[in-house]
């Protein structure tokens, strides 16, 4: 059409085209404004049919609430979901309130103009500013956000409501919408951005249908079948609770019953591996309705105790299925008996000590040799005396006062020799000679042990090529080791030996720390 000199017939036919298309065009407008309005209406009469429908479940959960106790926290929590309800409902009826003003629309015969709410200028210009919300447009979202978090904090954690809480996520779902083409939209932006009016209004309609919805969904979970499901007995476990979680082989299993929630519901019945239990005998049955187990356990290993828990729920019996796991062990015969900092101990300094029997609690168990100190249940605390070795023999006592008995050896030995360094530098140094002059000497056990037993110099002897040896007290130099120390030349390797230290606080001998030699660097 666009190709070539046309003439005045053919041009006369293109503009008809055009007028046609327009024609097609605005018809279809027209239509699907129209349809709009229809969907508005719909669900303004659906959510006033809900909202009457409401208004009974609420009274029926009040009546509920005042004959049986166990309805007085949903019918709590119904108020409280209608009060936030009623109060996000009016917010949106003021929203779509605005868009009547704003565009300047008159009902025509209460009927929405749809035909000329064909633009969304007001809102656009009200929740919009290029890519970002208005101050108004932030809070709508926020006031919408605020409602999605006032219901889920009346709900909770309880998981009664788990599925409730999920549909509800899904309906009012504000998170970005990603298109099938181009980049993700906020959900205002996608939802009414560049829309007419009436479509916006009637988008807003269905929100409101959404928040009766909500409401008759959770007025009905208040009412039915989840609160039934958190009462009956039918969803309670019964678990297998052992007094211990380990018994000697021949020993009396002793624990209890019980369902996953404490009840205080009697059983009427009760089988332990095949044998029925007499729930008559005096403490079978505890105050809580728990009865009590007691039978022969079997052998050594894990072990299975499994039955049936018998209750009355409206007027029927209720048989509940349990099992559990319990492990025998075989009565101790030998001690655990291990040094905390290693497998020997040291003669002069503390040696921390674990003491325990398998199976025995720590306060029946006794331990006992020359030089062990209890600290506590299982501490204990180990001074060697003379001698090589230390045997330290321990007793514990079982639960039916007989005795187990156990011995173990440990080498003792003597502390290690120090190592000695010289202003942090062991062994050969290379320093200055002004700072050897001020400089101290000082020994440790080093770090491959592993016990902190601080050391004092007392005493050291010095040597400088050429020049007789210097003996000096404490840790150093005096005016005759200084003297010497000045008549040495640039490299001289200067010796200290002989080098004497004692412990803090203890008289424990300790060996002649290692020499340290000093090359002057000047």
């Amino acid at each position: 059409m666009a190709g070539g000199k046309l003439s005045a017939r053919q041009k006369m036919i293109n503009l008809m085209y055009l007028v046609f298309i327009a024609m097609i065009a605005m018809t279809m407008d027209k239509e699907v404004l129209s349809a709009f309005s229809s969907m508005d209406a719909k669900f303004e009469s659906t959510n006033a049919f809900t909202a009457r429908a409401n208004d009974n479940l609420l009274k029926g959960l009040a009546l509920k609430a005042d004959e049986k106790p166990e309805f007085k926290l949903p019918a709590a929590k119904a108020q409280q979901i209608k009060a936030i309800s009623d109060k996000f409902n009016a917010y949106i009826g003021g929203l779509k309130q605005d868009i009547i003003k704003g565009g300047n629309f008159e009902l025509e015969n209460g009927q929405l103009p749809a035909e000329k709410m064909d633009k969304g200028d007001y809102l656009d210009e009200q929740w919009f500013t290029g890519d970002r919300l208005t101050k108004a447009g932030q809070k709508v979202m926020e006031t919408f956000e605020k409602y999605k978090a006032d219901i889920k904090a009346v709900l909770g954690e309880d998981v009664t409501y788990e599925v409730a809480l999920e549909n509800f996520d899904k309906r009012f779902d504000f998170s970005k919408v990603k298109p099938e083409e181009g980049t993700s939209l906020e959900y205002l932006d996608y939802n009414f951005k560049g829309f007419p009016a009436i479509a916006s209004y009637a988008k807003l309609t269905s929100i409101q249908n959404d928040v009766k919805t909500t409401e008759a969904n959770l007025y009905n979970v208040f009412l039915g079948n989840s609160l039934e499901e958190a009462v009956t007995l039918k969803n309670y476990q019964a678990i297998v609770i052992p007094d211990k979680n380990a018994f000697f082989a021949g020993e009396k299993f002793k624990g209890k019953v019980v369902l996953g929630k404490y009840a205080n519901v009697t059983p009427v019945k009760l089988n332990v591996n095949g044998n029925d239990v007499a729930l008559s005998k005096e403490g079978a049955i505890d105050s809580l309705g728990n009865a009590r187990l007691d039978f022969t356990t079997g052998n050594v290993g894990e072990n299975e105790v499994k039955g049936t828990f018998t209750f009355m729920e409206k007027g029927e019996e209720l048989e509940i299925e349990y099992s559990g796991n319990y492990v025998v062990v075989p009565k101790p015969n030998s001690a655990t008996i291990s040094a905390d900092k290693m497998n020997v101990v040291y003669r002069g300094v503390i040696n921390p000590m674990t003491i325990s029997f398998a199976g025995i609690p720590d306060n029946k168990v006794v331990a006992n040799a020359a030089g062990l100190n209890k600290l506590s249940n299982g501490k204990y605390e180990m001074r060697p005396q003379a001698g090589r070795e230390v045997t330290i023999n321990v007793t514990g006592t079982l639960d039916d006062g007989s005795k187990v008995s156990d011995r173990k050896t440990f080498r003792i030995k003597d502390l290690p020799k120090p190592l000695g360094s010289f202003n942090g530098q062991e062994g050969n140094a290379k320093l200055p000679r002004n700072n050897v002059e001020i400089g101290k000497l000082s020994a440790d056990f080093g770090d491959d042990f592993d016990f902190k037993l601080p050391l004092d110099i007392t005493s050291f002897t010095m040597k400088v090529p050429g020049k007789p040896s210097v003996n000096c007290t404490g840790n150093r130099l005096n005016a005759a080791a200084k003297s010497a120390l000045r008549s040495a030349r640039r490299g001289d390797l200067v010796q200290f030996i002989n080098i004497k230290a004692k412990a803090q606080g203890s008289s424990i001998r300790i060996k002649t720390v290692t020499p340290v030699v000093i090359e002057l660097a000047n």
